[in-house]
């Protein structure tokens, strides 16, 4: 394991600490997209499953649970915990805009037929696309609490260190998987309108 690798981690469970704790802080889910959360818990169950097939290492078994189980705090803290916060109305993307093409194309771009490939492969694309319903809500309201850029920023920060850690993969291990990489070229380019909006104010 390399150190982007680990720094990709990093930077990605630092970004759901701050989101949980911003959340806890101010009891309130008000600016957070809680479709996006729902998406971020369907990408980190479907990719998973293989916790009860396969173990790698209690490093990688030990992140899984803990995204895992933040992933499902941060749904629950938004729609029940702190229901009454959550803006409803400005969270109105169409999910199924998301969710039909991503399964279609897990089931045609994979790399086995098998069930927990195509559920693996549905995982990579999901994630992709996850943020876009909180980019849509900041759009649509045209604001967004320092905090909630803070969120994205390490959620970007964690792409941008995943592509080095694929660049660095190729050149040390010859190892590429052309689904990853290009789902999270698609991910980060989301980012990138972020990232100066974030960089300039």
């Amino acid at each position: 394991m390399n150190i982007f690798r680990i720094l990709g981690d990093v930077s990605h469970l630092l970004a759901i600490i701050i989101l949980l704790l911003k959340i806890q802080k101010s009891k309130s889910c008000a600016g957070i997209s809680g479709k996006s959360q729902i998406l971020f818990a369907l990408v980190f169950t479907t990719r998973y499953l293989d916790l009860f097939t396969t173990f790698i290492s209690v490093y990688n078994t030990v992140m899984k649970v803990i995204f895992l189980v933040c992933a499902y705090i941060t749904v629950y803290m938004i729609y029940v915990k702190f229901r009454k916060t959550f803006d409803s109305e400005n969270d109105s993307f169409r999910l199924e805009f998301l969710l039909v093409p991503v399964t279609g194309l897990s089931f045609l771009e994979n790399h086995s037929f098998t069930p927990l490939e195509i559920l693996w492969t549905f995982s990579i694309y999901l994630e992709s696309v996850a943020i876009l319903p909180q980019l849509f809500m900041i759009s649509k309201t045209g604001e967004a609490e320092t905090i909630t850029t803070h969120y994205l920023f390490f959620l970007g920060l964690y792409r941008a260190l995943y592509i080095a850690n694929w660049v660095w993969r190729y050149y040390t291990e010859n190892f590429y998987d052309q689904i990853a990489v290009v789902s999270g070229v698609v991910q980060t380019i989301f980012y990138c309108d972020f990232f100066y909006l974030y960089i300039t104010k």
